[in-house]
C-alpha cells in the first residue's frame, strides 16, 4: 500500500466503533512480534494538556539529542501529526510500510475471530514506527481513558502523568471524577514514578493518591507556590519555577501547569538520560501546538482554539480575556460535538460576542449549526447558522475589520477544518503572526 492507501485503510476500520480492552490489541501485537516490548516510554493520561505535556517532553529529549518518538492524538491538519519523530511527523513510506506490515496481522487477528479497531490498528502502527526508527524514549499519549485504552499494553514506563482531569466522555468513562480517575489512573504500574497536574479535584487527585499508595508509587506534583508568572499575555508566558525562569509560546495558565509537569519529568528521565536544565528550557520555549488559543493573525487579531470540552474552554476564556476587556467587536465562530457540555462551555465567551457565527463540523458527533444558534441566540442576538465551517469562515472575514477579534473555538476537529482557509485568507491582512 502506499501513504494515500494505508490512511484509507485505517479509516476503514472507523466502522468497528470503540471497543475497550486490550485482549485484541495484544493478539495483534503477538502477531507483529511485540515491537512495543523493544521501546522505552513516558505514559500520559489526562483530560486537557496531553498533547502539549507530550510535545513539550519529546521536545525536550529531542533537544538533548535523543531518537525520541511521540504519539498524540487527534491530528490537526496532517494525519501524521499523530505518529512523529523528532517533533516532525515520520516519513510516508515509513508509515505506509508499517500499515501494510500491520494489515496483514490484522487479518490473521480475523481468522482468529478477533476485530481488531482504528485506533488499536494505529497504535500498532505506531509502534511498528518506533521501532524501525530505533526510539530511544517514546511519549505515548493514552487515547481515551487509560486502563484499557490500547496503549495501555506497555510495561512500566520510565514516568507516568497524569494531566489536569475533568468531566468528559462520560458516556464510556464514568459520570464521576472518581470514576474518571480511576481509569486515567489505569495506566499506573507498580514501583513506578508518576507525576500529577496541580491543581487536581480533590476527588479526582484523592482517586490519584490511592492508586500510587497501591502501586507502592512515587508521586510528584509540582507546588503551585513554587511558580511566579512574570510575563503572560496571546503569545506565551514567562514564568518562574523554583526559582528558574522558563517562557512558553503557548497562552493560559493552565499551560504553565502543563510546563511544571514537563519539568518535573524530565528531572525523572534525567536518571536515565543526559538532560540539561538547558535543554528542558529549550524544549519548552520551542513547542508550540495549532488550534491551542493559536493567534493566526494579530490585526484583526484572530485566535483559533480546539477547547473542546468545558474546562478546556474555560482555559480559552481566561487567556483570551484580557483582549475581550478592552471593548473591542468580537465576532464567535463555533462549532461543537454533540455529545460535549456544549451550552456551559461556549456561554462565557457567547455572553461577551458581538457577533456569533454557528457551523456544523464534518464530524458525525457535531452538533447541527441550527441547534447551536438556539443555544447561541441566548446570549447574543446576532447569531446566525451557517452548516459549511469554510463558509462560515469566509462570511466572518468578509464582516471583520483591522480592529476587530475573531475567535474560531469549540472543537479540534472544526479547527482541522477550517484552519487552512484562515491561513490562506488572512493573507490579505498586513500583520500577521503566522509565518507563512
Amino acid at each position: 500500500m502506499n501513504y494515500t492507501e494505508s490512511v484509507n485503510y485505517i479509516h476503514s476500520l472507523l466502522k468497528f466503533g470503540i471497543r475497550p480492552g486490550l485482549s485484541g490489541m495484544n493478539a495483534l501485537l503477538h502477531y507483529l512480534g511485540n515491537p512495543h516490548k523493544n521501546l522505552k516510554y513516558v505514559h500520559i493520561a489526562g483530560t486537557n494538556g496531553k498533547g502539549s505535556t507530550s510535545t513539550a517532553i519529546s521536545n525536550v529529549l529531542s533537544v538533548a539529542g535523543y531518537r525520541v518518538g511521540l504519539y498524540t492524538s487527534p491530528y490537526v491538519t496532517d494525519f501524521l501529526e499523530r505518529i512523529q519523530f523528532k517533533n516532525k511527523p515520520i516519513d510516508e513510506n515509513i508509515f505506509a510500510e508499517s500499515v501494510t506490515h500491520v494489515k496483514k496481522c490484522i487479518e490473521k487477528c480475523e481468522k482468529d475471530g478477533v476485530v481488531i479497531t482504528e485506533f488499536e490498528a494505529l497504535t500498532a502502527t505506531a509502534f511498528m514506527c518506533f521501532y524501525k526508527l530505533n526510539c530511544e524514549i517514546v511519549c505515548l499519549e493514552v487515547g481515551l481513558g487509560g486502563r484499557l485504552d490500547a496503549t495501555n499494553v506497555i510495561d512500566k514506563p520510565l514516568v507516568n502523568i497524569i494531566t489536569s482531569l475533568s468531566l468528559d466522555h462520560t458516556g464510556i468513562l464514568g459520570n464521576t471524577l472518581e470514576e474518571i480517575a480511576y481509569e486515567k489512573c489505569g495506566i499506573i504500574k507498580e514501583n513506578g514514578k508518576v507525576v500529577s497536574s496541580i491543581g487536581q479535584p480533590e476527588s479526582a487527585l484523592n482517586v490519584i493518591k490511592n492508586t500510587v499508595n497501591e502501586k507502592k508509587c512515587q508521586l510528584i506534583i509540582p507546588c503551585e507556590t513554587d511558580i511566579k508568572v512574570i510575563k503572560s499575555d496571546l503569545f506565551g508566558t514567562k514564568f518562574i519555577y523554583k526559582n528558574s525562569e522558563c517562557e512558553t509560546k503557548l497562552s493560559g495558565y493552565h499551560q504553565v501547569k502543563n510546563m511544571t509537569c514537563v519539568i518535573e519529568a524530565c528531572n525523572i528521565l534525567k536518571n536515565h538520560f543526559i538532560i540539561s536544565d538547558k535543554n528542558i528550557k529549550e524544549g519548552i520555549y520551542k513547542t508550540t501546538l495549532p488550534a491551542r488559543v493559536e493567534v493566526l493573525c494579530k490585526k484583526p487579531l484572530v485566535v483559533l482554539d480546539g477547547g473542546h470540552n468545558e474546562d478546556g474552554a474555560k482555559a480559552f476564556f481566561e487567556a483570551v480575556n484580557l483582549v475581550i476587556s478592552q471593548g473591542k467587536t468580537i465576532i464567535t465562530l463555533a462549532g461543537m460535538m454533540g455529545d460535549k457540555a456544549v451550552e456551559n462551555s461556549l456561554k462565557p465567551l457567547f455572553s461577551k460576542s458581538d457577533k456569533i457565527i454557528c457551523v456544523t463540523p464534518d464530524n458525525p458527533r457535531a452538533l447541527n449549526c441550527n441547534e447551536l444558534c438556539e443555544i447561541a441566540l441566548k446570549y447574543c442576538d446576532n447569531s446566525v447558522a451557517i452548516p459549511s465551517p469554510i463558509d462560515g469562515v469566509r462570511w466572518a472575514l468578509s464582516e471583520i475589520s483591522q480592529n476587530d477579534i475573531l475567535f474560531c473555538v469549540g472543537s479540534l476537529y472544526l479547527a482541522g477544518e477550517i484552519r487552512t482557509e484562515l491561513i490562506e485568507s488572512l493573507k490579505n491582512f498586513v500583520d500577521l503572526n503566522y509565518k507563512f
